[in-house]
């Protein structure tokens, strides 16, 4: 699914505009009823309501908002700020709509700011996708007084002083929505982790804009939805065999590590691989035996890391290197060589992203749309430099991977695939259970196994990282968040890929 910028979705509303024969307070209206629809299921009629409007369209939604949600028996009360004289046509239709019951008062300076009891529901209307500055002088003071206030607030499209798409200049005051209604589609401020304080707890509401717009409009920034995911699985057919479905090497494991070594095999087993081989230092030899017994496993001639690649590597239709192997000297003799001399796609993880990060030489034999990182912020930095924010690091993603013509899947909350066209799919599934150690070994084990069976590298890279935190939400519901281990994702990820091949109800 594509995420639009603000401009973009001012040109989604006027084509649907268009397009329906409808006007813009029709469509407003629309937008109210499917807040006020979300907001019913979440709170009590016996809640009291605060609803602060802003002179624009942000606004004109809240007032609709307000005049609903009296409608369906909430005790409401409506704050403006601004100039209603320069407000939008829309906002002033909808300010005489307001019943006589539910009436508006301005804020004009500070002494007019209500005090809030600490049940309230605030409704923050003030400011959506259209914010091009920081917030100023008493609409300030109102967005810190509700932020201290301790009220449950929930904003409407966008909370109030958050740019949409681009970087919020440091230090602006900025709402700490609880929750974020976001219209039709999510905006990309949403996915990323600096905002997490302000955007709360979002969810998508459709109002109706015009999906031949959406289908047609350019963008190089989407998220993955699970239909998106289910019409990539492939289905694995009758007469098929375990070579069907490729054999991966994984080089991995190291003296004290071989841990790593372990989850990643599993996991890539779990994923539907054919065969799986493991090259690993020869102290991990009866763990790996015991522990995978449906892998087979080369010794490497060092005891406790990695130091040579297998004689026969070209057998091998993918190869997994990096969790837990160390970055001893021969070690990263070995990825040179991997690097210099391999025709196979690579899943590159752990140590051997930092073997690789702390070369030119190496990123310079990177072969060509052959490769996939699976960092974690910190080794990203390691591999393409430092950034001061998370919009410099989506740009610095799709840099590197254009640069090096690879795949990079930035491990976070909503991980961030990088693509060599340039463009970024960002993830919607996974839970803070998952930040615990070895999750990470377990993805590239996943991708590894996908790749092996055929995918194309942004496939796997799609699929690979759904299913990952598909398994994680699974395992939330048995296990909870803080219990949580890597293991649990292996154990879950069957059944992930079962609901994956069901239809969507």
């Amino acid at each position: 699914m594509k995420l639009l910028t603000a401009a973009q979705i001012r040109e989604a509303d006027a084509y649907t505009i268009q397009e329906e024969n409808i006007t813009s307070l029709e469509l407003m209206e629309r937008a109210a009823k499917a807040f006020t629809g979300w907001f019913e299921n979440k709170f009590l009629p016996t809640e009291e309501v605060f609803v602060f409007c802003g002179p624009g369209n942000n606004g004109g939604d809240g007032l609709a908002v307000a005049r609903l949600l009296h409608q369906r028996r909430y005790k409401v009360q409506v704050y403006i700020m601004g100039d209603t004289a320069k407000a939008s046509e829309d906002f002033k239709a909808n300010l005489k709509r307001l019943p006589e019951e539910v009436q508006a008062q301005m804020i004009e300076e500070e002494k007019d700011i209500p005090e809030l009891p600490l049940i309230a529901c605030v409704v923050d209307a003030l400011f959506g996708t259209g914010l091009t500055r920081p917030l100023t002088g008493l609409y300030e003071e109102v967005v810190e007084q509700l932020n201290r206030s301790g009220a449950c607030i929930t904003s409407i499209d966008m909370p109030s002083g958050l740019y949409t798409d681009s970087q919020t200049p440091e230090g602006s005051t900025i709402v700490k929505a609880d929750n974020t209604i976001s219209f039709q589609l999510p905006k990309l401020a949403f996915f990323l982790p600096q905002h997490e304080e302000y955007v709360g707890d979002w969810q998508v509401v459709p109002i109706g804009l015009s999906e031949q717009f959406i289908s047609g409009v350019d963008t190089d920034v989407y998220y993955t939805s699970r239909r998106d995911v289910q019409q990539l699985l492939k289905l694995r057919r009758k007469f098929s065999h375990k070579g069907t479905y490729g054999h991966a090497l994984l080089l991995c494991g190291g003296y004290g590590k071989m841990g790593a070594a372990v989850l990643a095999a599993r996991a890539c087993l779990r994923s539907g691989v054919g065969l799986l081989t493991i090259q690993a230092p020869s102290a991990g030899y009866s763990v790996l035996q015991t522990a995978v017994p449906e892998a087979m496993t080369l010794t490497d001639p060092n005891r406790r890391h990695l130091s040579e690649l297998p004689e026969d590597i070209d057998k091998y239709d993918v190869i997994g290197v990096g969790p837990g192997m160390g970055t001893e000297p021969p070690t990263k003799t070995a990825i040179g060589q991997l690097l210099a001399t391999s025709s196979h796609p690579l899943v590159i993880d752990a140590d051997a992203i930092n073997i690789i990060a702390g070369s030119d030489r190496l990123k310079e034999q990177l072969p060509k749309n052959k490769v996939i990182f699976t960092p974690h912020p910190k080794e990203f930095e390691r591999l393409a430099g430092k950034v001061n924010n998370d919009y410099e690091r989506l740009q610095r993603l799709r840099d590197f991977c254009q640069e090096h013509q690879c795949y990079v899947t930035l491990k976070g909350s909503h991980t961030a695939i990088g693509t060599p066209s340039g463009k970024v799919y960002f993830n919607t599934t996974g839970n803070s259970g998952m930040a615990t150690g070895g999750t990470g070994d377990v993805l590239t084990g996943v991708i590894t196994a996908l790749v092996g069976q055929q995918y194309n590298l942004e496939e796997a890279c799609i699929l690979g990282v759904y299913v990952h935190g598909l398994s994680g939400d699974l395992a939330l519901r048995t296990v909870g968040d803080i219990g949580m281990t890597a293991s649990d994702l292996i154990d879950h990820l069957p059944k992930a890929f079962m609901c994956l091949q069901q239809p969507m109800s």
